[in-house]
């Protein structure tokens, strides 16, 4: 998978997150093609590690779509953190052990496309 395709794949799978009505069956459209071993790696490490806060909060400031540039923008720097510090890896491994949990449901409806 190339840069492209992965901004692509996790712009898709950012809709999952938003304050709006989700179109699950139009996300698993535009990410079928791909292994769901590895959209589903992207989804819970990358993808909701930044964008899950948006749905806990009262008021989501993301009510439509989620600005593309800014997305790749945080999981890169998320990516790099864990990289340079076992604190972070550390502390991002048990977020995600919390997500496989909390987000579970909207993981469930993208699969059932």
């Amino acid at each position: 998978m190339n840069d492209e395709q992965k901004a692509a794949l996790r712009l898709a799978l950012s809709d999952a997150f938003v304050d709006k009505e989700v179109d699950f069956a139009g996300i698993a459209a535009r990410v079928g093609s791909y292994p769901w071993e590895e959209v589903e790696r992207i989804f819970f490490r990358e993808v909701a590690l930044v964008c899950h806060a948006n749905l806990e909060t009262s008021v989501p400031p993301v009510w439509t779509a989620f600005d593309g540039e800014w997305l790749q923008r945080e999981i890169e720097q998320r990516l790099a953190r864990q990289r340079r510090s076992a604190w972070w890896r550390w502390r991002d491994g048990l977020t995600v052990v919390w997500l496989r949990w909390s987000c579970r449901p909207l993981w469930a409806a993208i699969r059932q496309g």
